[in-house]
């Protein structure tokens, strides 16, 4: 009876303020959790978080040493996710990420190469693009995660420098644009860390690995990464 009583009180609240699904932008039915049904069948999933050498990791192969590396996603272009994540990047729609966040963020608490870290840090936008933003989409996937992994969330790295677009660029002339980007905050408190670092997409893995080389000056520390999506 409650059970019921609750359904119908949410029905009647959706009447004034519905719910949207994040992806297809339509009312969601009560029992469905920020995606309707429809769309999370659609969704590809990509389960590298249950593959250890899955193509997010061999990214980084040969190159930095990351322990663990997952996506929420594949990234395609005739699917939902490219539209959750317009509307992330370009919509004015933070609560995308923090959503998406808190839902990945509960499939990686049930793992354990995922517990047990220490801090998450998300990727950082330069000032001038986050002033035009209003907030930067990474730090926002990264406060869903913390909010389901019970792990804090820091920005401790800055962008110092503003790059040009990494559309059209070769692997290799993505990271030699953004290797001197990225400066470290406060490296004394991170020492002996185990570091998860978040982005929203991983293409190439550039500027992931930027990120990370920037990390690892830093003594004893140990980095995962999380990503919502994955360009193959």
């Amino acid at each position: 009876m409650l059970a019921r009583k609750i359904s119908f009180f949410d029905d009647f609240i959706a009447l004034f303020f519905p719910r949207l699904c994040l992806a297809c932008e339509k009312n969601i039915r009560s029992g469905e959790d920020q995606i309707c049904l429809f769309c999370s069948y659609k969704l590809p999933k990509t389960d590298f978080h249950k593959i250890h050498e899955n193509p997010v990791v061999q990214h980084f192969w040969g190159r930095v040493p990351i322990r663990n590396a997952t996506a929420m996603f594949y990234f395609q272009e005739k699917s939902p996710v490219r539209k959750m994540m317009h509307q992330l990047k370009y919509k004015n729609k933070p609560e995308v990420g923090i959503a998406l966040g808190k839902i990945y963020g509960k499939i990686l608490a049930q793992e354990e190469v995922y517990q047990n870290y220490h801090l998450i840090i998300p990727v950082p936008l330069h000032i001038g693009r986050l002033r035009q933003r209003g907030y930067n989409q990474s730090a926002m996937f990264a406060i869903g995660l913390s909010e389901s992994m019970q792990i804090p969330w820091k920005n401790s790295l800055e962008r110092k420098l503003a790059t040009q677009t990494q559309t059209r660029k070769t692997r290799l002339e993505r990271f030699e644009n953004v290797q001197h980007a990225f400066k470290l905050k406060s490296p004394k408190s991170l020492e002996g860390k185990r570091i998860l670092l978040v982005d929203d997409v991983i293409t190439t893995g550039a500027t992931l690995e930027a990120c990370a080389l920037k990390l690892f000056e830093i003594p004893g520390i140990e980095l995962s990464v999380v990503t919502i999506a994955f360009a193959k």
